[in-house]
């Protein structure tokens, strides 16, 4: 006994391992398209349902996408009713693994298959490209995948082997309704501990088709596997802010809300299936498709109903989940999120690259109230520059915080255009805290001039506006391209918007001397100099920045 629940265990193992090496190598191999389908996240509520049924069924994880969906919320970037209906969609979209593991794994001699998918994945393997290698990690973990599979279905023997634990096993199953809550407690706690729902629902499918439980329990378990995975989102939103934690708590909430409706209607939806089924539905050899057909109408089914309550399941979280200290904590930090059994690197990207544009939006504002104060300057000075250095030392934090998140993504298996973006994303990100330390650096010198009362003459001012202008047109060019490939000829033009800057900062210098020279106010001009400077670098940034934006791979 002790033997053939080691071999279970180790069979379970090289199935999730199978898993995990298929959906990352997917991942990788077509990152860039399941970011694009991530914009659909935005529409509306029945969009956010289609992108979760789409994506689960790419990656073959709905742990993978409730954690990438907590970890959108985590950054604002995606709200809390847009995240309960991409959690619904993923649901649906797990049912995908059952099909296949309940149709390949049990209606064909899986060890025909098996080896051969191998077999074809290997030669990518050996190539020179990432992006075929990365699909042959795909494919030679779907074989991997099968291989667990069957090993699994090998090592569970026939119930009829073990007369006692068939009785008992029949007691079990025979006490009406609390042998199903039974069934549904344990699915929810194996599944919390595997981690995986498509792991636990091979089991059960293995254990139903061996006879181990009747169909009804292997039902049951079924839905207790639908609470189980949960977990992970759950666990992922540990430390994130109130929304995230919000949205997953929001996926136990409706999965709950899934099993405790079904348990109403549990054997009249058994009927339904018995009457819609082409094939013998009581025929063992058949309770593999029996299953995949409970959970996919089941998740479909909890999915329509409840849909039209998004709003109502997110205020009941917002009433459960209030916010803490940390949640009002005004410091920055960006959660660097993951699921322990997909590679999430790539899916977070999108999450760097979001906050980078939020970092973008910022310094450009930043800019603007600087340039504000020096036009407007009156008593409320000293509360001005106290914002614009507050502004600069958030940029600080989010240098730091997106800089050690891009750095996480980097040890983490990427797709080659996200792998070699990430220098040029660390790049921008350290140009745009530079051009807000200039922000805050003019704005010390506007303070100096408004306390010393320093006068700077016609010509200086109106050389000022129109470096100001010139700059201006700059930060709006890269804010606007952010983080967003930039051709060759975009750059050409950023390269000569930055000369002439560079051809009017000599010229303003050369005239502030001969000003100087004929005994202008040497503070004033030495004021005006710095200013000068600081517009000049915040240019070169623009630039430097614009360089990297050239080097982005789409």
């Amino acid at each position: 006994m002790i033997l053939m629940i080691l071999q279970i265990i180790g069979s379970i193992g090289v199935f999730l391992f199978g898993m995990k090496i298929m959906s990352d190598g997917l991942q990788r191999s077509a990152g860039q398209k399941l970011q694009s389908v991530l914009n659909f996240m935005t529409q509306n509520r029945f969009m956010g349902v289609l992108t979760g049924i789409f994506i689960t069924s790419i990656i073959q994880s709905s742990s993978a996408t409730t954690v990438m969906v907590v970890s959108f919320v985590n950054a604002g970037l995606l709200s809390l009713t847009q995240a309960i209906s991409t959690i619904m969609g993923a649901n649906i979209g797990t049912t995908v693994t059952t099909w296949i593991v309940s149709y390949f794994g049990f209606k064909v001699k899986i060890s025909v298959l098996a080896l051969p998918i191998v077999g074809i994945g290997l030669p990518f393997m050996f190539s020179k490209r990432k992006k075929y290698r990365d699909f042959g990690d795909f494919i030679i973990g779907f074989g991997i995948l099968f291989i667990g599979l069957g090993m699994l279905r090998d090592s569970i023997p026939d119930i009829t082997q073990y007369p006692q634990t068939q009785a008992f096993l029949a007691t079990l199953s025979s006490n009406g309704i609390w042998s199903y809550f039974l069934y549904v407690i344990a699915g929810t706690i194996l599944t919390m501990i595997i981690q995986s729902s498509s792991a636990m629902m091979t089991v059960t499918v293995a254990m139903a088709f061996k006879g181990w439980i009747d169909l009804p329990s292997a039902m049951a378990l079924c839905l207790g596997e639908n609470i189980g995975t949960t977990i992970t989102a759950y666990i992922a939103s540990f430390g994130t802010n109130v929304s995230a934690r919000r949205a997953a708590r929001a996926h136990t909430l409706f999965n709950v809300a899934g099993v405790i409706w079904m348990s109403f209607v549990f054997v009249y939806f058994k009927n339904l299936l018995t009457w819609i089924t082409p094939w013998d539905f009581y025929n063992r050899a058949n309770f593999p498709l029996d299953l995949a057909l409970f959970h996919t109408l089941f998740n479909i089914t909890n999915t329509i109903l409840l849909i039209g309550f998004v709003p109502q399941f997110a205020r009941i979280v917002e009433r459960l989940v209030k916010p803490t200290s940390r949640d009002t904590d005004t410091s920055y930090r960006l959660q660097y999120i993951s699921t322990p059994l997909q590679d999430t690197a790539d899916m977070n990207i999108i999450e760097a690259t979001k906050e980078i544009e939020k970092m973008a939006e910022i310094v450009e504002k930043m800019f603007d109230e600087t340039i504000h104060v020096f036009d407007h300057p009156d008593k409320k000075m000293e509360e001005k520059i106290q914002k614009i250095k507050d502004t600069e030392a958030l940029t600080d934090q989010m240098q730091e915080e997106i800089t050690h998140y891009l750095q996480q993504c980097a040890k983490e298996s990427l797709s080659d255009s996200n792998y070699s973006n990430l220098n040029f994303l660390m790049r921008i990100v350290h140009e745009l805290e530079n051009i807000a330390d200039s922000n805050y650096n003019m704005s010390k010198a506007i303070h100096h001039k408004f306390e010393k009362k320093i006068q700077i003459n016609a010509q200086a001012l109106e050389d000022i506006t129109r470096l100001v202008d010139l700059t201006k047109i700059f930060l709006d060019d890269i804010r606007s391209r952010m983080v967003k490939y930039v051709s060759s000829a975009e750059l050409n033009k950023a390269k000569e918007q930055e000369n002439v800057i560079n051809e009017l900062r000599r010229s303003v210098h050369k005239a502030a001397r001969s000003r100087m020279q004929q005994g202008s106010d040497v503070r004033s001009e030495l004021l005006f100099l710095d200013l000068v400077k600081y517009l000049e670098h915040i240019g070169d940034n623009c630039l430097n920045i614009m360089q990297a934006l050239n080097q982005i791979t789409e």
